[in-house]
């Protein structure tokens, strides 16, 4: 499988409200992790993230070069400086696209994953729920042609605080063997009413008889302070084009 282009911009979805329309107007997070990650088992579904990698991967400069992120600051307690200027109060709601009303104060980021779809121009668009229902977790997820190109859309909701430099990482294995790795930067989002709606990276499925059959994957995501938002096994099968 091979990699294409660079996940576009993050934007809400269509409904509009308020806050920031892609990624590039939040900004972009400072660095992107490595996250290489090793699965034994071949399932559907939504584990929580380990605390400890289970590889403890650092590879590829992986300890930030140095850099330490900054200490978390209430959101509430950002928008509430320099409050007395109303013109700087509103571009601050407009900036972090949120209300005042909206925050509790809580201190750590929360993403919410709400959907992951899979959409390509071979095939009618595949959309699955997140978390995955208990019952689906044997299932296979998606199956995909051989040869196709498509991409991952994913729908989230932020909560609380911005989160900085969210990254992704998808790992593929066959047969036990991993076979394939992608990753890439989304950005930088700060909490809105509306959920994200974000394209990721274009890849290609393999072609040739050895290429077909059912593989398993673990798609995760992180920020900046290596704080895991979401880890999902999952199953997809690659079969003959017809």
């Amino acid at each position: 499988m091979e990699s294409g282009k660079v996940a576009e911009e993050a934007g809400p979805s269509s409904g509009g409200g308020s806050g920031c329309s892609s990624a590039s107007a939040c900004g972009k997070g400072e660095k992107e992790g490595e996250m290489i990650q090793k699965m034994d088992d071949e399932v559907v579904g939504n584990d929580d993230c380990d605390g400890d990698d289970d590889d403890g991967d650092d590879r590829d400069g992986d300890k930030d070069n140095g850099f330490v992120p900054g200490p978390l600051i209430p959101l509430k307690e950002q928008i509430e400086r320099d409050k007395e200027d109303e013109s700087l109060r509103r571009w601050k709601e407009k900036l972090l696209g949120c209300l005042e009303e909206d925050l509790n104060g809580q201190m750590d980021p929360e993403v919410r994953f709400h959907s992951i779809a899979v959409v390509s121009e071979d095939l009618e668009e595949i959309n699955a729920p997140l978390p995955v229902h208990e019952n689906q977790k044997n299932d296979v997820l998606f199956v995909l042609k051989e040869g196709c190109h498509y991409r991952r859309k994913i729908a989230f909701t932020v909560l609380h605080n911005i989160v900085s430099g969210l990254t992704y990482s998808n790992t593929v294995w066959k047969g036990g063997f991993q076979v394939y790795e992608s990753k890439g930067m989304l950005g930088t989002f700060a909490p809105q009413r509306e959920p994200y709606v974000l394209t990721l990276d274009e890849e290609t499925t393999p072609s040739g008889v050895l290429a077909r059959g059912n593989y398993s994957a673990k798609l995760k995501f992180q920020d900046d302070d290596r704080r895991c938002h979401m880890e999902l096994k999952y199953s997809f099968q690659i079969k003959k084009s017809s």
